[in-house]
């Protein structure tokens, strides 16, 4: 018995083993087939399943962590406050099996969310955002629903770099997705694979979409050296406890460690320039800008309440009475008729009850009527019969030229937003877009027309030339000011309104849009307002003007004081105007060759906008156009508007001018050529483009022409040059405010391009249309009474 103990108890023990084996060669099997369930989420969603109920993967996220291998024992550690890490987390022992690790280096090189987040430490950034970084980390390598939206909202590298991608943008709506669920209806009738956590699921903390701007320094991308080509643009879903000068140390650690995969391939060599939270600075509302307009827009609107409220006094008072008198008359119907507009009262606006109201009041009425929007809109709109001293070619060809700039600039206030740089400049030097690439040569037209103009109304008035030669010195001084504030008080309502409406929208799409914003004119125009205030912002570097495209405008202010005085010297001693008129051309054509020789002037792109101050914008340069309008309003004045030539030649030369005109347009389509060439080309190509503008003024002017020349006759542009200066002010701020206020990169496509370009002209337009009747037209009226010395008949300038 003794001896039989030892041997029952090893007996026991053998089958206790034996039984211990048997089950786990039995669970084994259940357990790999529940990690597998665990971590491989299959949405097999039954048709009366409630979209509401709470998902089986949403269910297992804790099982899952025991899925998630034990060797990365993440969740104490890197959530905990007080931990403490190396500066780059070399120490940090995470014993990763080779595929986890495989995966989470190539998350650090790859993903710049999760490269950021690896960098964070109790040493760079404050502990919570730290903990919220980690967390992301984590989220991701366990592929939890919000931190894959996290991981899909951040940016990588697209496609495109080469020739100019550098909007690695991410996608700013799906990281609004990870705070707030998408509001989307999903029918229960069908089966889906996707997990339904990564709509419903939210972050377990707030988060924030951020744009971090890198300078990259890459041989790898077309360098077209306009704007700021080598900014990178990469948006990430960040924590919103992280403050962007701690984004910023983050980036820095990360560009130091060598971890920026795109480095190795591109070589970038990215320097961080700054971050943007997308959120408006405070001190926005601080800016004198804003308290300025903020007072000049609360006085025009009461002003125009004004206007309209007593408008509409003297009709209701009128009809008012009107009823009282039907009760022993018996009609109504002779009050309805006269309250309706008839043709008398559209070219008299206010003749009907209103001018008995206005008529005789004091100038303090005549003032506010300058308000009334029925009476401006009367003015804009209405169009009438051409009449005989009249050049309606004028209308049109002012109308046209004005909508295909605006066309032009769709093209260069978009450029700061093109992901295809290189091609958008490639699809210009294309024959079939030429008509928009040298749109620029159009600003000739404006100048030609305007010293045409200035010209031609200052010697056909025969009382006027006769007062000045009959005025002393002083007396034309004095005269001559007048014409100029005339001159300044006809441009600057709306110019000012410009001005300060740009100002403040530059300073609000600096901190709010998702683009580095190159050009910012609300700097520019801080420091230097007082320029475009005197109009003399062209005589300084074109980078420095406050609204650039206004450097026309302020060549036509020089140019009409220039003239003015030439004028008032031709008025007594026209031999001496003459002969400097002739230096004028000669040494306008002798310093373009001058300077173009010495800046070594090209016909491509980025010569162009690097010679834009010495060329481009110089008054010494573009006056060449404005003196050939002036001298052939003078030689049509001398031949009394009459040419002596046959039907056939006027065809001819009509039909010359606009093959002249579109020769000139689609001159450039070969740019490559010597500096000698390009000038030439550049000289000689305005020289005859501003003659055949001249021909067809001329043309118009005797009454004579052909088909197409009927058409920009048309009096439909009567209406559309009354708004062609609102066009000119308003069109690259309106074409700015879209394009800044995307979250997308814009892709030139030629065909889109086409339908965008239609479409921002007819929004131009309408926006001309507005600010004209709500800004141009009430102060030029008001301007006009004050020139008048009060008179209550306001005439528009």
């Amino acid at each position: 018995m003794a001896l039989n103990a030892p041997s029952s108890k090893r007996s026991a023990m053998q089958q206790i083993f034996l039984i211990f084996t048997c089950c786990i060669f039995v669970c084994l099997p259940l357990v790999v087939v529940a990690q597998h369930n665990n971590s491989v989420y299959y949405a097999n969603v039954n048709s009366t399943r409630s979209p509401t109920t709470s998902h089986a993967y949403n269910n297992n996220i804790n099982a899952s962590d025991k899925a998630f291998p034990e060797d990365i024992a993440l969740t104490q550690s890197l959530n905990a406050s007080t931990y403490r890490y190396d500066e780059y987390e070399d120490d940090l022992d995470m014993n990763f099996r080779d595929k986890d690790y495989e995966l989470y280096e190539y998350l650090r090189r790859t993903s710049v969310i999760f490269g950021l987040a690896s960098m964070a430490n109790g040493s760079n950034v404050n502990t919570v955002c730290s903990r919220q970084m980690r967390h992301i980390q984590q989220g991701i390598l366990r592929k939890e629903p919000w931190a894959m939206k996290v991981l899909d909202a951040s940016a990588t590298k697209p496609s495109g770099f080469v020739f100019g991608q550098n909007f690695w943008l991410g996608s700013r709506e799906a990281c609004g997705a990870v705070k707030n669920p998408v509001a989307i209806t999903l029918s229960k009738n069908y089966q889906r694979i996707m997990h339904y956590a990564i709509i419903t699921e939210r972050a377990p903390f707030d988060v924030d979409y951020r744009v971090v701007y890198l300078r990259h320094h890459s041989p790898w991308q077309v360098e077209i050296k306009m704007m700021s080509e080598e900014i990178i643009h990469v948006g990430l879903c960040l924590p919103s406890v992280c403050a962007s000068h701690e984004i910023e140390e983050l980036t820095r650690a990360y560009l130091e460690r060598g971890l920026f995969i795109e480095n190795d391939i591109y070589d970038i060599r990215p320097q961080l320039v700054y971050v943007k939270d997308l959120k408006l600075n405070k001190s926005f509302f601080e800016k004198r800008t804003f308290k300025m307009m903020s007072v000049f827009l609360a006085f025009t609107s009461l002003m125009l309440l004004v206007a309209a409220f007593l408008r509409v006094k003297p009709v209701v008072e009128a009809k008012r009475e009107q009823n009282s008198s039907q009760v022993s008359q018996g009609s109504s119907v002779d009050v309805a008729q006269q309250l309706l507009p008839t043709k008398d009262s559209k070219e008299q606006p206010n003749s009907a009850a209103t001018s008995t109201d206005y008529s005789g009041h004091s100038n303090l009425r005549d003032y506010v009527k300058c308000f009334d929007v029925l009476d401006n809109y009367d003015k804009m709109f209405t169009v009438r019969e051409n009449g005989k001293r009249e050049i309606p070619v004028i209308n049109g060809l002012r109308s046209v030229c004005a909508m295909w700039l605006a066309a032009f600039h769709v093209f260069w206030y978009m450029y700061f937003t093109v992901n295809n740089k290189a091609f958008l400049i490639s699809y210009a030097e294309r024959i079939f877009f030429q008509y928009v690439s040298s749109a620029p040569l159009l600003v000739d037209v404006f100048f030609t027309i305007s010293g045409f103009l200035q010209a031609y109304n200052f010697i056909r008035n025969t009382k006027q030339m006769e007062t000045i030669r009959a005025n002393n010195i002083l007396q034309n001084v004095k005269y001559f000011f007048k014409l100029l504030f005339h001159r300044y008080l006809r441009l600057g309502p709306l110019y000012l309104v410009m001005m300060g409406t740009v100002d403040l929208f530059f300073a609000y799409i600096a901190d709010v849009s998702v683009y580095h914003i190159s050009e910012r004119f609300d700097e520019k125009c801080t420091q230097y307002w007082w320029r475009n205030l005197i109009f003399i912002q062209n005589l300084f570097d074109h980078n420095d003007m406050c609204l650039n495209w206004t450097w026309s405008l302020a060549c036509e202010m020089q140019y009409y004081v220039l003239a003015t005085i030439l004028l008032f010297t031709y008025a007594k001693n026209p031999r001496l105007v003459k002969g400097f008129t002739a230096a004028i051309l000669v040494g306008t054509i002798a310093w373009s060759y001058s300077i173009g020789l010495d800046t070594k002037f090209q016909l491509s792109f980025d010569s162009v906008l690097a010679t834009g101050t010495d060329i481009y914008i110089s008054p010494f340069v573009r006056i060449l156009p404005y003196v050939l309008g002036a001298v052939t309003a003078w030689y049509l004045l001398q031949r009394q508007s009459q040419i002596d030539i046959s039907e056939l030649k006027e065809k001819c030369f009509w039909n010359l001018a606009i093959f002249i005109f579109f020769t000139c347009i689609y001159s450039t389509i070969k740019r490559d050529m010597s500096v000698f060439s390009a000038i030439t080309l550049f000289i000689v190509g305005r020289l005859l483009f501003s003659l055949s503008v001249c021909w067809m003024i001329v043309g118009s002017a005797t009454g004579r022409g052909v088909w197409w020349s009927r058409i920009l006759e048309a009096k439909v542009f009567q209406h559309i040059n009354r708004v062609t200066y609102g066009i000119y002010l308003l069109n690259p701020f309106v074409i700015a405010f879209f394009f800044s206020l995307t979250n997308a990169s814009t892709n030139a496509d030629p065909l889109m391009m086409c339908v965008v370009t239609s479409g921002f002209v007819v929004i131009i337009y309408l926006a001309s249309v507005v600010f004209s009747l709500a800004f141009e037209m009430p102060y030029c009226n008001w301007s006009s009474l004050m020139l008048k010395g009060g008179r209550s008949k306001s005439k528009r300038l």
